[in-house]
């Protein structure tokens, strides 16, 4: 079973597992025609978590989140009157980790050769593909920009001076040309050696050869970013050569018989986890006011807690976090009958929590939007009402000032094998398309704070805090359930909602399976400062789907939530796969929303 957020990549996922490869080898598959056919949400210079589950083996995080280049310090960005990391340009670059990590999990888990599995994406970058709507509407906001200061953005994406069309074939022959070469050169470094020396040598060839070569120069040309000033990048050669993709253990929580397992606390996987250990015993019903009211009100303790602790700059207490005694002690915070709009974090070891300064200016309504035009936090959903305050699909405009939304990708195989990966970043419109490559630099290093001391700091060698986190679920010890969706700030929202959908479906509505869980009315808040310039926050709002029941909007609204109500179909995009241990049976969900999610088996 494979399910993603397009449809292109589901099918190329699903052709591999048909031409026996496992869930390992369709994940790379459908990873890589990601990045050709939803170029303004992830690239192979952007970023992706990973958590696989082998069958009969443990659970694992493979690491696809890049670290700060040396160069890459607060003093740096101050130096040059910055007081927050660009939202584009090179500044704004982390060391790329979305192609080391597909390539170490086709190294240690795959089957099958690295030819074969970029065949599909080199197909669609040669041949070309209809690209969905949202491609031709970020390319169209960003058009001045490409046309005047981004020209090699421009020579793929403004095909006869117009952005992309539906229906109308879009190519990019770049592309295309660097994984051909990068196929050829690796069989002919690794010579007869045989398929882990291919990957290995295509691995070097990212680091140190031709396609680093081309990053480094790319990061040192001056570009026009949301400054409003051209910058220089910090990425070097030894950055990327210093730099790979590794595995780590997975943050867990129990939970009424199941296990949650995210990335650790330099992800925002820990909230979904402390989400969880906030609930009572007692549940209301689902869907009720109450219900709504309870999971938004835990999700801000989280996210401050999050604002606070996590990151890769310190030692994060997940432990301490999702102890029963401090969330007993948090829950009590929660008023049932009043929505909260403070900033909360806890002490979880009994030391003071760290907020920036930003933060704190944010959550005391100073300074909440600073750039003209810009409402809300995070990266946006996949649609929004014209009056509606929160993100919508790519923001971008005229000075670069943008966006980017991420894709996600779940596989069971016939043996038992799982994944959920989140890839996200090198957006066409985070950076210039790099001209002798095709794809353009990413840009998550705008979640880190110029400032020192804080978990979040820009700090070499360390990742940014990122916002992607792929779920996997066990239950009784067993693995059951992969899961994602993008989202940026929502993205542990929704699958928090997804997951208690599909966990307590004795309790609703007779039961929901995946795909009733994922089209269950969904909602979200912005009560935290989001992760993405510029850095916003909305104190009380909650952003609920039409289809929610108009008395839960209205008694919401009484309990003091600054209530947005956004179109029908807006909130989430996850995608579901799941095997039942006891029969072997497998099944999948996408998301509507949107019209080009798509899940797929036999």
């Amino acid at each position: 079973m494979v399910s993603s957020t397009h449809y292109l990549a589901s099918q190329s996922a699903m052709a591999v597992l048909e031409r026996g490869g496992n869930a390992y080898d369709a994940a790379v598959a459908a990873g890589f025609v990601l990045h050709v056919v939803e170029p303004h949400l992830n690239g192979p210079a952007g970023e992706v978590p990973i958590i696989l589950a082998p069958a009969g083996g443990e659970v694992r995080v493979l690491c696809g989140q890049g670290v700060a280049p040396a160069g890459a310090t607060v003093a740096h960005y101050r130096s040059l009157g910055l007081d927050l990391v660009p939202g584009t340009g090179p500044l704004a670059a982390a060391v790329p980790g979305a192609f080391d990590a597909w390539m170490l999990l086709l190294r240690d888990h795959g089957t099958m050769e690295l030819a074969d599995v970029l065949a599909y994406a080199i197909g669609y970058a040669r041949d070309g593909h209809a690209p969905v709507e949202r491609v031709g509407e970020t390319v169209a906001t960003v058009r001045e920009l490409f046309e005047t200061e981004w020209p090699s953005s421009a020579e793929i994406y403004l095909v006869d001076g117009a952005p992309p069309r539906p229906g109308e074939l879009l190519r990019n022959p770049q592309l295309a040309a660097t994984w051909q070469r990068l196929v050829e050169e690796a069989e002919e470094e690794a010579g007869g050696a045989g398929r882990e020396a291919r990957i290995e040598a295509a691995r070097r060839l990212w680091r140190e050869g031709f396609i680093a070569e081309a990053l480094v120069r790319q990061a040192g040309r001056p570009t026009l970013d949301t400054s409003g000033a051209r910058h220089t990048g910090t990425l070097t050669a030894a950055d990327l050569a210093s730099w790979e993709a590794s595995y780590e253990a997975p943050a867990t929580y129990d939970w009424r018989g199941w296990t949650l397992c995210k990335a650790a606390g330099w992800s925002q996987g820990p909230a979904f986890l402390q989400q969880l250990a906030l609930l009572p015993p007692e549940l209301p019903a689902y869907g009720s006011a109450d219900w709504v009211h309870l999971l938004v009100e835990g999700c801000k303790l989280a996210m401050a807690d999050r604002e606070a602790w996590y990151g890769d700059a310190a030692e994060v207490p997940v432990d301490a976090l999702l102890s029963d005694a401090y969330n007993t002690a948090r829950r009590a915070l929660v008023d049932p009958e009043k929505a909260s709009y403070e900033l909360r974090p806890g002490s979880p070891l009994g030391e003071e929590p760290r907020l920036s300064a930003h933060a704190l200016a944010v959550a005391s309504g100073a300074g909440e939007f600073d750039v003209p035009g810009v409402a809300g936090a995070g990266e946006p959903t996949v649609a929004k009402s014209p009056t509606s305050p929160v993100p919508g699909e790519p923001d971008v405009r005229e000075d670069g000032l943008t966006r980017g939304d991420t894709c996600h990708l779940d596989i069971v195989d016939r043996w038992g094998n799982m994944v959920a990966a989140t890839p996200s970043g090198g957006w066409l419109q985070s950076n210039p398309v790099v001209p002798e490559l095709g794809f353009p630099l990413g840009t998550r290093l705008q979640m880190t704070w110029l400032e020192e001391g804080l978990p979040n700091s820009l700090t070499p060698g360390r990742r940014p805090r990122t916002t992607l986190t792929p779920s996997l679920a066990l239950k009784d010890g067993v693995p059951v359930m992969a899961f994602g969706t993008p989202g940026g700030d929502q993205q542990d929202q929704w699958q928090v909602h997804f997951f208690l959908a599909v966990a307590l479906r004795d309790r609703v509505r007779g039961g929901l399976d995946l795909q009733g869980a994922i089209d269950a009315p969904n909602w979200h808040n912005d009560s935290f400062p989001g992760s993405f310039f510029p850095r916003g926050m909305r104190p009380g709002s909650v952003t609920v789907e039409s289809r929610t029941d108009a008395e839960v909007v209205a008694e919401l609204r009484r309990r003091g939530h600054d209530v947005t109500v956004g179109d029908a179909w807006s909130e989430g995009r996850l995608c579901a796969v799941a095997r039942d241990p006891r029969t072997g049976v497998l099944s999948a969900a996408a998301n509507p929303r949107g019209m080009q999610g798509y899940a797929v088996g036999r």
